[in-house]
């Protein structure tokens, strides 16, 4: 009986495997996908992303208490995002067409905020099995779980929210120039 205990928790650990590789491969996809820029989903984004990013902002303020210096990852999270998001502006292939105005986000800026949440992960196994590394005088190898998830988790919202006030002024700007 305990070899079917084995073989089963093998193949649970390969098919959670699995679905993590295929939502990150989704994730990717999605993120460079080609769009129609419409004005009320732009704004609805840009409300939306905003109102996460100051939950979470006020998340990562009152978690300072428990975790040291959180804030101050979510802070330095937050920088990198968004001069991340505008690299991602600046490398958006933009597209006039009669239907309106479309975009495609950049490839490479995907791949590296994909990749970002797979080192999150990674580094948390790595950080499991060495926790000696902990008193290191490196910060980020000093740093704790939970402050590289806040920094990353920073760092995804910011890029999305830089981008998303990005694309609402283009397509402002778009309609205000098929206007005139």
């Amino acid at each position: 009986m305990p070899l079917l205990h084995l073989a089963l928790l093998l193949l649970v650990i390969v098919a959670f495997g699995g679905v993590v590789l295929l939502s990150f491969a989704l994730r990717y996809r999605a993120g460079t996908a080609r769009r129609q820029g419409r004005r009320w989903v732009a704004t609805l984004n840009l409300w939306m992303t905003g109102f996460s990013a100051l939950l979470f902002l006020l998340f990562a303020s009152g978690a300072s208490f428990w975790v040291e210096h959180s804030f101050r990852f979510a802070l330095a999270g937050a920088a990198i995002g968004s001069l991340l998001g505008l690299c991602g502006l600046a490398f958006t292939r933009w597209e006039m067409e009669r239907g309106g105005l479309f975009y495609t986000p950049s490839r490479s800026l995907a791949l590296l905020l994909t990749m970002a949440i797979v080192a999150r992960f990674i580094y948390g196994f790595w950080r499991h099995f060495h926790p000696a590394e902990a008193s290191s005088s490196n910060p980020l190898l000093a740093a704790t779980a939970a402050q590289l998830s806040l920094a990353v988790a920073a760092g995804l919202l910011s890029y999305y929210l830089v981008y998303a006030i990005g694309v609402r002024l283009r397509l402002k700007r778009h309609e205000r120039t098929r206007l005139a």
